[in-house]
């Protein structure tokens, strides 16, 4: 059985539900990009929480070799290992409101956030409609299928690229104090929060939906316009310095982030000053 036969096979389980008004599938099963450790990430968009029995119920007609159910780490989910496929499913719970309400916050309000800002939007808008109770999601994507706003962009901008390195608890100075104490994990813990809001600039600039954490150098690699020079590489280069607390990091975050201002000056921005930028004329 083949994924998009289970992703038919567990959506008829769920779309007899009275609450489910909507699924669909997204994630690389609905965008491409499938490989050997891709999951199934189904999206339930229902009024009401779905009973955990009823979950259950359903993932013991489907057969798993090991279910975790009831998740609230992150979204509201459940997970599983199909038992013939061994595909990992994962299935989030989402009310029709609340997403409204985020696609709303970001193309109504242009408001941005600590890295990716657009990735709800980006999920709606590569989903594939499995169920459609009465077409509300149809409306949803026809309604997020939108040029990117311009004021967004340079909320994104004006959100993230001030604490890459500009402002005094910039991440980079946080990430110097780390590197002067030797304390490895404060390291990788500011770093993997640089590589968000930088990604989060660089989707922004290039006006491409942020896709997340997953494959992002080959994401912006094929889908960016604007990529900073030799982007893999330092990438790469800071990854191996990060790991072991090399003083080199510092010299190779201040090459990476003065080529993402090349591409901010390029497009208008005063690299000094983006602090203010979404609050300008």
């Amino acid at each position: 059985m083949g994924s998009k036969t289970l992703v038919n096979k567990i959506a008829e389980h769920f779309k007899i539900i009275p609450s489910v008004e909507a699924i669909a599938v997204s994630g690389s099963q609905a965008g491409g990009g499938v490989d050997q450790h891709s999951d199934i990430d189904l999206y339930v968009y229902s009024k009401e929480i779905v009973s955990l029995s009823k979950r259950q119920a359903i993932v013991e007609k489907l057969g798993a070799s090991k279910a975790d159910l009831n998740l609230s780490f992150w979204d509201p989910g459940d997970a599983w290992f199909d038992l013939e496929t061994g595909i990992e499913i994962d299935v989030i719970y989402w009310d029709p409101d609340w997403i409204e309400g985020q696609l709303d916050r970001v193309l109504g309000a242009h408001q941005a956030s600590m890295g990716y800002t657009t990735c709800f939007w980006g999920t709606v808008m590569n989903s594939q409609i499995l169920f459609d109770r009465r077409g509300w999601f149809e409306a949803l994507q026809a309604k997020s299928n939108q040029p990117y706003p311009e004021p967004l962009k340079r909320a994104i901008v004006a959100k993230n690229h001030p604490v890459l390195r500009g402002v005094i608890p910039s991440y980079y100075d946080q990430i110097k104090k780390a590197l002067d104490r030797r304390d490895l994990i404060s390291i990788n813990h500011r770093l993997a929060a640089l590589f968000a809001s930088y990604f989060d600039v660089l989707c922004a600039l290039n006006k491409i939906l942020n896709p997340g954490e997953k494959k992002l150098i080959q994401f912006v690699t094929e889908h960016c316009a604007k990529v900073p020079t030799a982007l893999e590489q330092q990438i790469e280069n800071i990854l191996e310095s990060a790991a072991t607390g090399e003083p080199v990091l510092l010299r190779q975050l201040d090459e990476l982030l003065n080529n993402l201002d090349a591409l901010l000056v390029g497009e208008g921005f005063d690299p000094s000053n983006t602090l203010a930028v979404d609050k300008e004329i």
